[in-house]
């Protein structure tokens, strides 16, 4: 059986840490300490709006992670074409992160795996609960109601050949009461690959609720991780003593 993986989603507006809630920009971090924390996997993802900065800035921060950082990376965010997940790759990233583009052209998908592989292509799936008990995936940062449920799209992303599915409940993200593990549940059971949840981990218990109810492979969240650079450590000695098998 595969060990649970820990993983830490930073999110950087025009190259700047910020804390994100409900996917705006919510706090600005001086200082992250990302490179002493005993992380399994790192997600770095740019939420700068288009026209609002500069692409070089964040494409610095990841070939500064790729260098200080010695587990897994992830880069996404912006991604449109070939060459920007070429570019990342490039930079250092192990995986990159698409979304919108994958959305709009879903044989993007595809090329990206044909060209680098599967375990290279991470499909980021940022989702809404309505009024009715049902999810919808959105895009361009949360706004844009696709149409599409979830459990449906992660099932045609697996077959055009992603390697992995993150899925984000919007509502979630920052609110810190924990993950969406009905919707979890929801995708995982619908795929084989490695689903990982994000959005709304507060406390360690949640990502317990996480891997046992929501039956991911991985819990990622943002915003306790900033909060002291022992984060990881303290998470995974909690979760062994839940008795979930994790990394490290």
């Amino acid at each position: 059986m595969l060990r649970k993986r820990v993983i830490t989603v930073l999110t950087f507006n025009d190259g700047v840490l910020f804390r994100t809630k409900v996917f705006q920009p919510d706090y600005r971090y001086t200082l992250n300490f990302v490179d002493a924390w005993s992380v399994d996997e790192i997600v770095v993802l740019d939420i700068t709006r288009p026209g609002a900065g500069k692409k070089e800035n964040f494409f610095s921060v990841v070939s500064d992670f790729a260098e200080r950082c010695f587990v897994p990376l992830t880069a996404g965010g912006g991604v449109r074409d070939i060459e920007d997940f070429r570019k990342l790759l490039c930079l250092g990233a192990d995986k990159v992160a698409i979304n919108y583009q994958a959305l709009n052209r879903p044989e993007f998908i595809s090329e990206a795996a044909r060209l680098f592989g599967s375990q290279c292509v991470l499909v980021s799936i940022d989702t809404r609960e309505n009024g009715s008990g049902n999810y919808e995936v959105y895009s361009e940062f949360g706004t844009r109601p696709t149409g599409l449920d979830p459990v449906s799209w992660a099932k045609k992303a697996q077959e055009l050949g992603a390697g992995e599915i993150m899925i984000t409940s919007i509502e979630k993200d920052g609110s810190l009461e924990g993950y969406d593990n009905r919707l979890n549940r929801l995708v995982a059971d619908a795929v084989d690959i490695p689903v990982i949840a994000c959005g709304g981990a507060g406390k360690w218990q949640d990502f317990v609720d996480g891997f046992l109810i929501g039956k991911v492979q991985a819990g990622a969240t943002t915003n306790i991780y900033h909060f002291t650079e022992n984060s990881i450590k303290s998470a995974k000695q909690y979760l062994k003593k839940s008795g979930v098998e994790v990394r490290g």
